[in-house]
């Protein structure tokens, strides 16, 4: 018997694993680095043992460390997570010769399906549909393809290639991308379907012989060949999902796995099934699995490692639909690189649940307010789970929860989620792992351009209350009002990648809106000096304005706003769409100015590669050099014709957000 369980991962995963213990009376360990001491999964564990430093490799892929805490801790059990260690058939081999119990399949079955290569050879024997692979390069004689990581996975180390001209390079970027991520730089090729499915089958096995599949989930709505929203049960046809079973628990039975499990598939066009992988793990989607089976997967792994028989030996039909997005802090203004920063409010209305069985939202979140997204770990914060009677009522569930939550203070890709479960497309499951490229009117901003201004509005008029709030005199008058109107009220705002907003407004005697206008980035007619009405804007009408809410009348339709402000930081929350908006100091003290052309880090990172020499003729889009951050290889382009005339930063540096990488002069003559 378990009784207390040590998980060696980190953020929601700990979280999940944790959440189930509870339930099940098992105590709890947490391992940390140095920048998650103050996370929440480290305060959900009944203990935390510390791991000093920060990267993976000092801390979370530590096998030696990890068998330290547990021994110091006194747990008897491990619990792996759903990523790091989780696919090593030597830590799994460390944990079990250390008298511990491991939850999760055996080291053998692990090391049979981490060499991906061997792992297709033995499930073709089993009968089990493949692709054409390759692992030599000069042996790839059709196009496209992939090239993929053998270890790992989350779209870490993947390139597509259409033509023989691009296969070098998409393996060499390959190879040191799945290096960063997994430690191990092998990757092989396979055959490219276009507008294929990614389908897969979560598997279970136990002790006693028992491999059972628990239905498909539909993973093909993936950026850079990342899942993002993943859903249970698939839509396919009754005879496709028979034959999946049927392969994913041969895959099981083929090399007798224990354990939580998944079997990957792509679903070609034409109906043909094409095996892609085997995870020895529990994945990060398997929440619409639980949801719909009602089954606890974390329960089921700690029943099965400790020997008991699973408690299903058949398929468990499907009650309802569920559909989970995965919520990441990226920059929808920098192509969706990862962010960073302080999350000042995380907060999503109408959750009935967190980690556990939810008929309605279910939200697993590794953050908080508060919480600090680092640069040493991947993106994703959280993952929201929506379960309804039917597919079409938990997208429109789930768009409605997301497009509500208040997300302050990193970027995200909420937007992007939004539009894909709204789209016609997606409701009518049209959908393929090219969906985002074939789709990219899903990338605009909830927020659409003309209703900035309101927002900003928005903004100014709540940080006039404030002030008047916290007025030691007179606090009744309306912030700014004269007895002989003069001049606006004036608030400048930076939004998006900097562009500047400045809006300006007048209140009367009651502390009604006068008046109002703008100037900025949007603005097609340049307002005279002295004029601060543009009639192209709407008809607004004040009806209340507080520090935290805001409400408009706009064109004769009444819209709230909530704001919130942290520091120079103002988040705008309205009907339509959210906006990030910094306000400017109305004097604003003298700062350096950079040199024409310089291209500047968009977050912490280390330069891996540097492709140029200074002194050297590019053009636009040539690749400078490589930012390694969050686990990613980020490329930094030439922005325009020019020459390059510095290069700070060496490779092998590492920079902060904000550090010059280069200088490429457009006016610069090499002779």
């Amino acid at each position: 018997m378990i009784n207390k369980l040590l998980v060696a991962n980190r953020g929601e995963i700990a979280r999940r694993v944790f959440a189930t213990c509870r339930a099940l009376g098992v105590a709890t360990v947490a391992v940390h680095s140095d920048a998650d001491a103050d996370a929440p999964f480290v305060a959900d564990a009944d203990q935390a043992v510390r791991l000093p430093g920060n990267t993976p490799a000092e801390t979370y892929l530590r096998i030696d460390a990890i068998l330290d805490a547990a021994r110091r801790s006194g747990a008897d059990a491990v619990h792996p997570g759903y990523g790091f260690l989780a696919e090593n058939a030597e830590f799994a081999a460390a944990v079990t010769d250390a008298g511990l119990t491991w939850v999760g399949p055996s080291a053998k079955a692990i090391a049979a399906m981490g060499d991906k290569m061997a792992a297709k050879a033995m499930l073709a024997d089993a009968g089990v549909p493949m692709l054409p692979t390759w692992t030599d390069p000069a042996e790839v004689t059709a196009f496209p393809v992939l090239v993929k990581a053998a270890a790992g996975g989350g779209g870490r180390g993947m390139r597509i290639v259409r033509d023989a001209a691009g296969l070098a390079e998409a393996v060499a970027g390959a190879r040191r991308e799945a290096a960063a991520a997994f430690g191990d730089g092998t990757v092989f090729i396979e055959r490219y379907v276009e507008r294929g499915r990614h389908v897969e089958v979560q598997i279970f096995g136990d002790t006693h012989g028992t491999v059972v599949a628990l239905g498909v989930r539909d993973c093909s709505i993936q950026r850079r060949h990342q899942k993002i929203v993943e859903e249970a049960p698939g839509v396919l046809p009754d005879d496709v999902r028979a034959e999946l079973h049927e392969a994913a628990v041969a895959a099981g039975r083929a090399v007798d796995y224990v354990g939580a499990g998944t079997v990957e598939f792509l679903l070609a066009p034409n109906g043909q099934v094409h095996f892609l992988e085997m995870n020895t793990r529990l994945q990060v989607e398997h929440p619409v699995t639980e949801l719909t089976t009602g089954l606890d997967l974390v329960r089921l792994q700690l029943l099965v490692a400790e020997g008991e028989p699973l408690p299903v030996t058949t398929t468990p039909p499907a009650d309802g639909h569920a559909i989970e997005v995965r919520l990441c802090a990226e920059d929808p203004a920098q192509g969706f690189r990862p962010a960073t920063g302080t999350l000042h409010r995380f907060a999503i209305p109408g959750v009935a649940a967190e980690f556990g069985p939810a008929r309605g939202l279910r939200l697993d979140s590794g953050v908080v307010d508060g919480s600090t997204v680092s640069v040493h770990y991947d993106s994703m914060l959280a993952k929201l789970v929506a379960w309804a009677p039917t597919r079409t009522e938990a997208a429109r569930a789930l768009a409605g929860a997301l497009a509500r939550a208040e997300l302050h203070g990193v970027a995200t890709n909420r937007d992007l989620l939004v539009r894909v479960l709204r789209s016609a497309e997606f409701t009518a499951v049209d959908l393929d792992t090219g969906f985002l490229d074939r789709h990219p009117e899903v990338f605009a901003p909830l927020l659409p351009a003309e209703q900035l201004p309101v927002a900003a509005l928005a903004a100014a008029l709540s940080g006039a209350a404030e002030r008047r709030a916290a007025a030691p005199v007179l606090a009744g008058l309306p912030s700014g009002w004269r007895n002989v109107p003069s001049f606006p009220q004036v608030t400048r705002f930076t939004v998006g990648d900097g562009e500047e907003i400045e809006v300006r407004y007048r209140l009367d005697r009651t502390g009604g809106l006068a008046e109002w206008g703008r100037k900025g980035p949007l603005l097609t007619d340049p307002v005279e000096e002295g004029s601060f009405v543009n009639t192209e804007l709407p008809v607004v009408e004040l009806v209340t304005a507080t520090p935290g809410r805001v409400v408009l009348d706009v064109d004769g339709v009444r819209r709230a706003f909530r704001v919130h402000r942290a520091g120079s930081s103002v988040f705008v929350d309205g009907p339509d769409g959210a906006a990030s908006l910094t306000e400017l100091p109305r004097l604003p003290l003298p700062t350096a100015e950079l040199a024409a052309g310089s291209l500047l880090a968009p977050l912490p990172g280390a330069v891996t590669r540097v492709h140029v020499e200074v002194g050297q003729r590019v053009a636009a889009g040539d690749l400078l050099l490589t930012l390694e951050a969050m686990k990613l290889e980020h490329p930094v382009l030439a922005p325009a014709d020019g020459v390059v005339t510095e290069l700070p930063v060496p490779a092998g540096g590492q920079v902060e957000t904000g550090a010059v990488l280069a200088v490429v002069d457009p006016e610069e003559d090499p002779q």
